[in-house]
């Protein structure tokens, strides 16, 4: 076989191993805790020879499946309770008051006479957010006697994760700290002039939602009177 035929023939093979490979798609699907969320198949209708099955974790434990119309739950109430349902009409499955361990790859298989595919979703739920709460716990005094006075701030919050808390001075970002998967208190420190006219606000988000509380400079900061402060906004 002359060489340019056999390079040819051998590109054709590289190709079509490459495109009629079977692929998953990831589909990422942020949701917060007591939600609901639809993991959506995008079938019109399903026939009767279909089948759609949906599995979840690593181990791949199959929750939901549809085939020839017939719905199969199989042992999915022992992690999900009631909480799991399966449209009959499109195989989409949805999850009622979703909570944190729900987190998770969700693997859904399309069998049927017009092809097959796979697809992955990559569920994350979040927890709800607090309101932050912002105190003052000082107030300092020139040693004149001097009415200006240097108000020190805390903003605050309890038992989080996967969040980032942040000061900010109108809509520029003063100061931010963030958290990953540990659930812990988080405090960030501001000092700003009794006098001071501007807008300040703290505020706690993760990727989905966020919580503000805005500084009441005059309510917990005050001119120095012989006494120290100490005040809280909630």
């Amino acid at each position: 076989m002359p060489p340019n035929k056999l390079s040819l023939m051998l590109l054709f093979i590289c190709v079509e191993g490459v495109y009629g490979a079977d692929t998953d798609e990831m589909k990422s699907v942020l949701v917060t805790e007591g939600d609901s969320v639809t993991l959506n198949t995008d079938v019109t209708e399903v026939q009767r020879d279909d089948q759609i099955l949906w599995m979840f974790g690593p181990k791949g434990t199959r929750i939901a499946e549809l085939y020839k119309h017939s719905i199969d739950m199989f042992s999915s109430n022992e992690t999900f309770g009631d909480r799991l349902q399966m449209d009959s009409f499109t195989g989409s499955l949805t999850i009622r008051n979703i909570r944190t361990t729900d987190s998770g790859l969700y693997k859904l298989q399309i069998h049927s006479n017009r092809g097959n595919s796979d697809e992955i979703f990559s569920v994350t739920v979040y927890d709800h957010l607090p309101v932050p709460v912002i105190t003052s716990n000082s107030s300092d005094c020139s040693s004149s006697g001097s009415s200006v006075s240097r108000c020190s701030l805390m903003c605050s919050v309890l038992n989080v994760s996967d969040v980032t808390l942040s000061w900010y001075k109108g809509n520029s970002l003063l100061s931010s700290i963030s958290v990953s998967d540990l659930s812990i208190s988080l405090s960030l420190p501001l000092e700003v002039d009794y006098q001071d006219k501007n807008t300040y606000s703290c505020v706690l988000n993760n990727p989905i939602r966020n919580q503000t509380q805005h500084l009441d400079i005059s309510q917990l900061c005050h001119t120095c009177s012989g006494s120290v402060h100490q005040r809280s906004v909630f």
